[in-house]
């Protein structure tokens, strides 16, 4: 390239570097990658799948059947197929009363974690009283109890007070496990709210009350869904605490099913139908929540 300057002189510009181009093997190579990561992806989503689609299929199954063969067989037979188990299990007065047993103690101990853990959280948050970052320090320290170490002692306040065996005991100690994470979390949420829209609220005349409920609560829905989501699915999930605590007329499902694989050759139409059925309820809750989940999730690790 050639340019001309004011007296006349002729200057030659060196020519501009070209380009990198990217190698065929390059941008095969780099298709291929990409192709191979959704493939893979893909394969595993798959075989984290078998079980669940293993277990339905199970369900659906007669005795005989599950004895002869596995289940995979249903994709060539499908004439196994039966909903017959699922009247098996209903017609099961422990399963169905265990089910009814496991709402009873899942929502009040959800709910009551959710409430009470959001109201502290807010509390440990932004309102000052005598003592508070020392007793927000005494919360996280028991987050590192066990279990396991309450068993026996609470165990034995329940029976001086005559809970032992009900679903109240077992409700109780799971919201007693279940805040010091719940006033945690909802407290570093909470934290982040900006204090300039708080004090505007203030001085439009909201009150404490007012201000939880109308500008705290909705900015921290993605949190709390979050730890309902994870509350639901301990507390839905459990079984050690209500073996422990509960009785033959307070068990949840968990230990229903575990009853019932003792006598594993009489009722194997009722344990596939009643494992499943305790499975899918808490995928249902977890999908119906899904995107308040992320977005909880993601909102503690990006600013």
């Amino acid at each position: 390239m050639t340019t001309t300057d004011a007296q006349g002189v002729t200057k030659t510009a060196p020519d501009s570097a070209p380009a990198p181009t990217e190698s065929l093997a390059s941008r095969l190579v780099a298709g291929v990658s990409g192709g191979l990561v959704r493939v893979f992806l893909i394969v595993v989503g798959l075989f984290w799948l078998v079980p669940t689609i293993g277990l339905l299929l199970s369900s659906l199954r007669t005795p005989e059947d599950m004895n002869a063969s596995g289940w995979w067989t249903v994709f060539t037979e499908p004439a196994q197929l039966t909903v017959d188990s699922y009247r098996t299990l209903l017609e099961n007065d422990d399963i169905t009363t265990s089910l009814v047993n496991t709402v009873l103690i899942t929502v009040p101990a959800t709910v009551l974690v959710v409430v009470i853990g959001a109201l502290a959280g807010y509390a440990f948050a932004w309102m000052e009283f005598p003592g508070r970052d020392w007793w927000f320090l005494a919360v996280v320290g028991l987050l590192v109890v066990p279990v396991q170490v309450a068993l026996i002692p609470i165990a034995e306040l329940f029976g001086n007070i005559g809970l032992f065996g009900s679903i109240l005991g077992v409700v109780l100690f799971h919201v007693g496990f279940g805040l010091p994470f719940a006033v945690f979390l909802l407290r570093n949420f909470f934290a982040e709210i900006p204090r300039e829209l708080l004090e505007a609220a203030r001085l439009d005349g909201a009150g404490e009350l007012r201000l939880f409920t109308r500008v705290v609560m909705p900015l921290g829905g993605p949190a709390i869904a979050s730890l309902g989501i994870f509350q639901f699915l301990w507390v839905w999930n459990d079984m050690l605490v209500a073996l422990v605590f509960s009785d033959a007329g307070s068990q949840p499902i968990t230990v229903a099913l575990q009853t019932q694989v003792r006598q594993f050759g009489n009722n194997i139409d009722v344990l596939a139908p009643g494992a499943f059925i305790s499975m899918v309820i808490p995928l249902v809750v977890f999908f119906a929540f899904q995107r308040q989940f992320v977005s909880g999730v993601m909102a503690g690790a990006v600013k």
